[in-house]
């Protein structure tokens, strides 16, 4: 009975033991980064994976729209500059906007949705300059 007793409190210590040594260990790491996620999404940020791809995203509709921009450019009457110039500023302030960003390194869903709603805009304004030839 002694010797069931003894093993049994041998098995218990040696448990709990490997339990601090490896589990807890990784427990505290899994929190802290499970910690500073929830964190952020309760915040409303964007991990940097997801921000990266909306970025990733937007960098290629942008080089949509400078292609089809230079190809309008071509046979634009010069009463029509004024339109292209505005429309050349307007994307310069996005792709500066755009560098912003990617330059604190963080970004909430928020602002990623008004950059994205502010492509739209420039998307829709592109498509009805090429309408109006």
């Amino acid at each position: 009975m002694k010797k069931i007793i003894l093993i049994g409190l041998v098995m218990g210590l040696l448990t709990s033991f490997s339990y601090a040594q490896m589990g807890g260990g990784m427990m505290s790491g899994q929190k802290s980064e499970t910690g500073k996620g929830q964190m952020m999404k309760q915040k409303g940020m964007m991990d940097q994976g997801q921000m990266m791809s909306g970025m990733m995203d937007m960098m290629h509709q942008m080089s949509g729209m400078m292609e089809k921009m230079s190809g309008m450019m071509k046979d634009t009457p010069a009463d029509r500059m004024k339109m292209m110039s505005e429309m050349t500023g307007d994307m310069s302030k996005q792709m500066m906007d755009m560098s912003n960003m990617m330059g604190k390194g963080m970004m909430s869903e928020k602002e990623m949705k008004t950059m994205q709603d502010k492509m739209m805009k420039l998307q829709k304004k592109m498509s009805e300059m090429g309408k109006k030839k």
